[in-house]
């Protein structure tokens, strides 16, 4: 089984316990980020990031599927916002540090396939889940999932089986094709064109 996974609470990485009580007064989000862009200091950015640990945590085990190369991502983030963060100047932190271990973790599994074995790569792509950032803006409304059901019956039977499974189970296109015993690119193909037309039939309702 291999649903994609989101946030995990409470697993905590304990490289960054020793910033955990370091700022104790509320200090707003923007003035930290000018504080470290201008200072350097690491406890600013270790106060910044704790509250977002569990957010980079669940993006990172939701693409790596292990615990340990997770954790260890978090650490390289880390890392990588020391030097970031002095170069951009960023004004909404949590999306755009979602952002940033996204994309790292798309390198990551980028590099393992170039190293993997002939044939390697089709099992990645089986696995890799699309960003869930780019799919919820159909459900995002309680009038836009009052025109799913409708819509969903509009589409055809392979659309509407895989947009089910893909979207409401949150099943990854592995477990589609063993599920449904489409090849990949049908599988794709289903949900790209069923996704199409969903947002079309659920964007025409909102305009009545």
């Amino acid at each position: 089984m291999c649903k994609r996974l989101e946030i995990i609470p409470g697993k905590r990485v304990k490289f960054l316990k020793f910033f955990q009580g370091k700022v104790k007064d509320p200090v707003p989000e923007a003035e930290r980020l000018a504080a470290y862009r201008a200072y350097g200091d690491v406890s600013i950015l270790g106060a910044l990031f704790e509250p977002y640990m569990d957010m980079v945590f669940g993006v990172c085990f939701q693409y790596l599927r292990d615990e340990d190369e997770s954790k260890d991502a978090v650490m390289q983030i880390f890392e990588k916002l020391v030097t970031d963060l002095k170069l951009h100047e960023v004004s909404n932190f949590k999306s755009w540090l979602h952002s940033v271990a996204r994309n790292h973790c798309l390198m990551k599994i980028r590099a393992l396939r170039v190293m993997s074995v002939p044939g390697s790569a089709e099992i990645w792509e089986l696995d890799l889940p699309v960003d869930p950032a780019s799919d919820d803006d159909l459900f995002k409304s309680d009038r836009r999932l009052d025109a799913l059901g409708p819509c969903l019956q509009k589409l055809t039977h392979q659309q509407r089986l895989t947009v089910e499974l893909f979207y409401l189970q949150n099943k990854c296109y592995r477990d589609i094709c063993q599920e449904t015993g489409f090849e990949i690119g049908k599988v794709k193909s289903y949900i790209q064109n069923g996704k199409r037309k969903l947002k079309i039939c659920i964007e025409s309702n909102e305009s009545l």
